[in-house]
């Protein structure tokens, strides 16, 4: 485990989640995961990458989490994994950079662009979408389509044992190859926990992931504004209705939200002032609850307000 339990953030834990039930009676107790760290000063975190990958995972953080190992479907925060092997490809020179990458880079993270994320996808893996394939072609296709679960199993970190990554992100669904990729059942979805997601989160604002360089380049698309004239700009925000809504103005915040028809999810990395940072993932399922633009907020003003008083 990257981060130790102890007691006392146990204690406020539980607490928050009691108090989310109470304020928010229609929420099952498995429509909900968490996982949250705590870092105690001097944090080494959001230095620009001052710290050596070994030292940096070194250093444990405080940790709480619920259902944190539950295997979930992402919606847009699988673009996070996406977001660091699309760098682990450019740093290896496995995939040459290019503008149109670039900007499809930005756009998969800032603006969460499915269509964006498609070409990701196809550039990640040398797939491509399209017509039912035949038998042997599709097997060849499906091995293709793996490599970036293979990347991340290849860390060999026990948190990314159960994921799945393999899948692209859909407005409207997937169709031939893509549809049958699923299966029948949809058993092959994208799967994330939240203590996974963290741990990914964890280390890009750590500056460890692929290098100190490319750590800041992500932090750079992740980081949102709270200014309210900004998310008033922009409807489809990933601030309103999200971990963000419930911070103070002067909190800074870098988040990857994921919003469809079933699921709302936020991973957000926070820094408040006076008080020590912290990481949050939030995933919460159910229909009526993937509309409601209040239980995140909540959740993340709980946590703050806790954070503050340490």
């Amino acid at each position: 485990m990257f981060f130790h339990k102890d007691e006392p953030l146990e204690a406020v834990g539980d607490r928050i989640l009691e108090a989310t039930w109470a304020a928010f009676p229609g929420l099952a107790r498995n429509q909900l995961a968490m996982t949250w760290l705590v870092y105690d000063p001097p944090s080494p975190m959001n230095t620009g990458g001052a710290l050596s990958a070994e030292a940096f995972w070194q250093y444990a953080p405080h940790g709480f989490s619920y259902r944190g190992v539950e295997s979930i479907y992402p919606a847009s925060v699988v673009k996070l994994f996406y977001l660091v092997a699309i760098h682990e490809w450019l740093e290896q020179g496995m995939t040459q950079p290019s503008a149109e990458v670039e900007r499809a880079v930005k756009d998969m993270i800032v603006d969460s662009s499915n269509d964006a994320t498609s070409l990701v996808v196809d550039v990640l893996t040398g797939t491509t979408s399209g017509p039912e394939l035949p038998a042997a072609p599709f097997e060849t296709w499906k091995q293709q389509r793996n490599l970036v679960n293979r990347y991340f199993q290849s860390l060999a970190w026990t948190e990314l044992e159960t994921i799945n990554v393999n899948q692209k992100t859909w407005c409207d669904g997937a169709y031939g190859r893509e549809r049958a990729f699923l299966g029948e059942l949809m058993d092959n979805r994208n799967r994330l926990t939240t203590t996974a997601t963290a741990r990914l989160l964890h280390s890009i604002v750590g500056g460890v992931a692929i290098s100190a360089t490319r750590s800041q380049s992500m932090m750079q698309l992740l980081k949102r504004s709270l200014n309210p004239a900004d998310l008033a700009a922009d409807p489809e925000n990933q601030v309103t209705g999200f971990l963000g809504a419930g911070l103070p103005l002067k909190a800074h915040l870098w988040s990857k939200a994921g919003l469809m028809s079933r699921v709302r999810h936020d991973a957000a990395y926070i820094e408040l002032p006076n008080a020590a940072p912290y990481l949050l993932v939030i995933f919460t399922e159910g229909t009526a609850h993937s509309q409601n633009e209040a239980i995140l907020p909540f959740i993340s003003r709980q946590v703050a307000e806790a954070v503050v008083n340490f």
